[in-house]
């Protein structure tokens, strides 16, 4: 656990008995988890055992929210990135509705056109403040809440429904609303199961959290599971070498004629990969991709050394809702070439992903 910059160990808040916190002296200082927040693994089915619950998963930016007595306030992304100056709305909001000495784990989430919209989200961070709160005043964010790290005491030794009880004890004392959203969370499997078909209002999926456990920063102690759909691309470009492909770079025409990233796959199978090497023709002089670059993405920095390929072949592929600008933001799957399509029948870049 790290502790802020600037911030003392002294006049911090403690708890007192069951119910609403107040601020006091108190040797537990409010501080972020140094490993992150804690994950979720993939999962390929939704199971709900006893002593489990669901919650939906947000098309958001992963966030914690820290306000300590003296009234700073924190946004830390995910990665440990200082967000603070690119939400000023979320900043302003903690400092309006929140008792000092709490830590928020979270989803940034905006709102349009009756949808989540991701792409609302990036072009806030790396700008000056100005610029950051223009965005924020035609798309304002929201901050869904689905964990309570800290209020008055570290909580993140304790188990998941005492975090849960004491979270939605903060909303009700404290009245949140507005900016601040508490996340749904069920043991009902018909619940989860509804809100898996909340995926066209852009909900990815649902997270699956052991109400007996603790809090593990950087653990990937949750589970979640993705609402996945199947969908066509052009394979434009592979890893590896035309004769043993590792995986593939996918791509749709735009209304222009020009053939558009839309993101890569998981690794081959062995079988898929031979598959490909019969199938897969050299790229021509002319291939829209020549000189570009490609990033190896999913968090990742890493410059890829991609081979070009004749996009002529047409894959199906299982994809998740997530989209940015047009590209699929997390893997992508083959599930079987389609030589019965041309490039020409697969849906234009920035159409409908899932189908």
């Amino acid at each position: 656990m790290v502790q802020a910059a600037g911030v003392g160990g002294d006049g911090f808040g403690r708890a007192v008995g069951p119910g609403r916190r107040v601020r006091g002296s108190s040797s537990l200082v409010l501080s972020l988890p140094s490993a992150g927040p804690m994950l979720a693994a993939p999962v390929d089915e939704l199971v709900l055992p006893p002593h489990f619950v669901a919650e939906p998963k947000w098309d958001g930016i992963r966030a914690l929210v820290a306000i300590w007595p003296n009234g700073l306030v924190l946004v830390r992304s995910r990665h440990g990135t200082d967000m603070t100056k690119a939400f000023p709305e979320i900043a302003a909001a903690a400092r309006a509705d929140l008792p000092g000495d709490v830590l928020l784990d979270g989803e940034l989430i905006s709102w349009r056109d009756g949808r989540l919209s991701f792409a609302d989200l990036p072009p806030r961070l790396n700008r000056s403040a100005a610029t950051a709160a223009r965005l924020a005043a035609a798309a304002p964010a929201h901050f869904v809440a689905f964990d309570l790290l800290h209020w008055g005491e570290d909580m993140t030794a304790r188990p998941y429904a005492e975090r849960r009880a004491a979270l939605e004890e903060l909303f009700a004392d404290y009245r949140l609303g507005g900016t601040w959203a508490l996340c749904p969370a069920s043991s009902e499997l018909a619940d989860a199961e509804e809100w898996l078909t909340w995926s066209v209002v852009g909900l990815e999926g649902v997270v699956i959290k052991d109400e007996r456990a603790a809090y593990r920063p950087g653990a990937r102690g949750w589970r979640k599971y993705r609402v996945r759909h199947s969908a066509e691309a052009i394979i434009g470009a592979v890893t590896g070498r035309l004769t043993r492909p590792s995986s593939l770079l996918l791509g749709r025409y735009d209304e222009g004629g020009r053939l558009r990233y839309t993101g890569r796959t998981t690794p081959l199978s062995t079988a898929a990969a031979e598959q490909l090497t019969a199938a897969l023709a050299p790229a021509p002089d002319d291939h829209p991709w020549v000189g570009r670059s490609f990033s190896a993405g999913w968090g990742s920095s890493e410059q890829l050394h991609p081979t070009l390929v004749a996009p002529e072949l047409v894959a199906e592929v299982s994809v998740d809702v997530s989209v940015d600008a047009g590209r699929w933001r997390h893997p992508v799957r083959l599930l079987r070439l389609r030589p019965d399509l041309t490039p020409g029948k697969v849906p234009l870049f920035g159409a409908d992903h899932a189908s």
